[in-house]
């Protein structure tokens, strides 16, 4: 119940703010093991976003061009 309410939270989040949910929740399943407590506020999506766009990552998650 409450994990999946927090879920469909994240996922609503990431829609309003044009983040594809797969590919931030992809990312972060990487990321927030290793990720500063301190500093988790980048993780989220606007962050995410604005972070990516500064700074397009080569990930083997995304189709090689």
């Amino acid at each position: 119940g409450a994990n999946l309410a927090g879920l469909y939270a994240l996922v609503a989040t990431c829609e309003a703010n044009g983040v594809n949910p797969e590919t931030y929740l992809a990312d972060m399943l990487l990321r927030v093991q290793t990720h500063p407590h301190s500093r988790i506020g980048e993780l989220l999506p606007h962050e995410w976003k604005r972070r990516r766009a500064a700074d397009p990552p080569e990930s083997p998650l995304q189709p090689s061009p």
